[in-house]
């Protein structure tokens, strides 16, 4: 069962909230860059996210599932937002340049159809990025912040669960090193300093981007003369190349 979009509303207007959104949308933009007249969509509850990522967009979205319900979106403009089945978006295919997925994945009762929507309206080559609980991370045991709600992701489910879909994952990065205490919100910005340098696993989110696949860039068999060629690659230096399937891609800006 998803939370209320109530619950949700009040977390993000809270200091906790705010510090997870920031730690979260610095590095969404560092892994998107310009996105100066892209199409965009917030799939769960993306909306927060949505409102520093999108101001030079082309168009935005927040598409938000019937069981959470929805807010209007953004406040005293225009709605941008729709309340709409996870497994039936009302929009055409290849729509969207860049779906961003928050509160999407943990608690949907099928995130595969979830997925498989997100792939339909992606544009070819688009991008995608997951944002979900770290299973091991600090927030994920406690349900008095959404992300404590659901299916927290390690790094390897979070990316075989992308490629069941069609997506290629090509990188991968952590965010939210503060613990989730209302009284230590202000700190945000130590603990993440802290916590990305010296406690990388302690983390209280994954975020992974992947691709939209189309026929030329499906990936190859994973051979041993395949895997002898990366080993050697590695070992001479080379930049590593995104996984294939039951791998897990590179960390962003490791």
């Amino acid at each position: 069962m998803r939370q209320d979009i109530s619950d949700l509303a009040a977390f993000y207007a809270s200091p906790l909230g705010q510090a997870a959104r920031d730690m979260a949308t610095r590095k969404i933009r560092e892994t998107w860059g310009e996105t100066r007249d892209l199409e965009m969509l917030g799939a769960g509850y993306a909306a927060p996210y949505l409102e520093a990522l999108s101001k030079d967009a082309g168009r935005a979205v927040a598409a938000m599932p019937t069981g959470q319900g929805a807010d209007a979106w953004p406040p005293g403009r225009r709605n941008r937002a729709v309340l709409t089945a996870e497994d039936a978006l009302p929009f055409p295919n290849a729509r969207f340049d860049r779906i961003l997925m928050v509160h999407a994945l943990e608690e949907s009762l099928d995130p595969e159809a979830l997925l498989r929507e997100a792939v339909r309206v992606l544009a070819p080559a688009g991008r995608l990025i997951a944002v979900a609980a770290a299973r091991n991370g600090p927030w994920a045991p406690f349900e008095s912040t959404p992300f404590g709600h659901g299916r927290p992701y390690s790094r390897r489910q979070l990316a075989r669960r992308l490629e069941d879909a069609g997506l290629a994952p090509t990188g991968w990065t952590r965010a939210l090193y503060v613990p989730p205490i209302p009284g230590l919100a202000g700190w945000a910005e130590g603990f993440e300093l802290v916590g990305s340098r010296l406690w990388r696993p302690a983390s209280g989110l994954i975020l992974m981007e992947a691709v939209k696949q189309t026929l030329a860039l499906q990936p190859r068999p994973v051979t041993a003369k395949v895997r002898l060629r990366v080993r050697a690659e590695a070992a001479a230096g080379a930049r590593p190349q995104p996984a294939g399937r039951g791998g897990v891609s590179p960390e962003l800006g490791a």
